[in-house]
């Protein structure tokens, strides 16, 4: 791995939250440290359960609107970004508005189509970039899901080409039924050490967007068996394991709920969470937008409302609540597809990460990193 990279996500994940972290205890009010920018709706793929509808015109924050809302979050201290889409190695200035902010640094979420030796080769010279590479699936399970063919080939691809340009390389999966037993295994996490892979992201599958099958969504015991894996493979496997939905205690946490992170969709909405595609105020012209977060009654009252749902998921456990709430506040469907509201009432209550008793961190490392590092920041025990 390059030295240069890793450096700067220490810096940027340890040292900076932790300023973050200390104006928090002072009672300091300030916009999330982590912030979701969703790049265009664009994408080469067709996945079951993806909230983003691709249009023709792609919809994409303009190139001024998102080199502007980059600087400005960074003049508050929060230097991490992650960086979705669609699929964001399609906007077409990307690596232009990632030199242009050297002392950020960006985790792009990719499907890994469009990350080739020429894009790896790129990421490296600007030093700031770490790839989190989806995977949704192995074999046939994959395709079916991503609605392609040789997807787990084409995804391994990308992440053999990190590797050989020393990148700190990221795998990220949203668990459900057809990839639990092939991904939520030491059989996976050994495969990945033995590809170079730094870290990987786990989080649970959400029958959201067009096309939510939610016959995928994880039952109760799944959730509890990914909880009880992902704390046991914490202190057997040499790689970073990342979730951000149980504290240190084991007790459920949601990132917006607790101010940590909220969502900038192509379209320039404010939205609570990447899945969660309702908004009353926009970025505008990305100037600004750190205060206008930091001040937004729809976000204080989106995240006390997502509080009250327990600390889990609301969209999971209670989606009729959370139109209920939404429709209150007057908030609009951002889902660009004009159908938010009703594909909230078609759900159904499922099971979230709140379930079964506290599971706490049983590795002292990840104990520590929730309570004061990267996604912890104090909220996460």
């Amino acid at each position: 791995m390059d030295l240069r990279i890793l450096r700067r996500a220490a810096v940027h994940g340890i040292v900076k939250s932790g300023r973050i972290l200390r104006r928090r205890r002072r009672g300091v009010p300030g916009p999330p440290p982590f912030l979701f920018i969703s790049l265009t709706n664009d994408c080469n793929l067709s996945c079951r359960g993806c909230w983003v509808t691709p249009t023709r015109p792609p919809t994409a924050l303009p190139w001024d609107t998102l080199d502007r809302l980059i600087g400005d979050w960074q003049r508050q201290g929060a230097p991490v970004f992650g960086l979705l889409g669609g699929e964001p190695l399609l906007y077409p200035a990307l690596e232009e508005v990632l030199a242009r902010h050297p002392n950020a640094f960006f985790l792009v979420f990719t499907n890994g189509w469009l990350l080739d030796d020429r894009r790896a080769a790129a990421f490296r010279r600007l030093g700031n970039v770490t790839p989190l590479i989806s995977f949704e699936g192995l074999g046939a399970a994959a395709d079916e899901r991503r609605g392609g063919a040789g997807v787990a080939d084409r995804t391994w691809a990308a992440v053999d080409a990190c590797r050989r340009h020393r990148l700190l390389t990221g795998v990220a999966t949203s668990l459900c039924r057809t990839n639990l037993d092939d991904l939520a295994s030491d059989r996976f996490l050994a495969e990945l050490i033995r590809r170079g892979v730094h870290y990987v992201w786990y989080y649970l599958y959400r029958p959201v967007g067009p096309r939510p099958s939610p016959e995928l969504a994880l039952g109760a015991e799944d959730i509890l068996c990914v909880r009880r894996f992902v704390v046991d493979a914490r202190r057997r496997w040499p790689i970073l394991i990342v979730d951000a939905y149980w504290d240190a205690d084991g007790r459920p946490l949601c990132p917006a709920a607790a101010g940590l992170s909220h969502h900038i969709a192509p379209s320039g909405a404010i939205e609570p969470c990447p899945v969660i595609q309702f908004a009353v105020e926009d970025i505008g012209d990305g100037a600004g937008v750190p205060e206008k977060i930091a001040g937004s009654p729809f976000l204080a009252a989106a995240r006390a409302r997502l509080a009250e749902a327990g600390g889990g998921c609301i969209l999971l456990k209670d989606p009729a609540a959370l139109g209920e709430f939404l429709r209150s506040v007057g908030a609009r469907d951002t889902s660009g597809r004009g159908t938010g509201y009703a594909e909230l009432a078609a759900l159904r209550p499922r099971p979230d990460h709140a379930v079964g008793p506290p599971i706490p961190e049983r590795h002292w490392m990840y104990r520590w990193a929730k309570r004061r590092a990267f996604w912890g920041m104090g909220a996460y025990g």
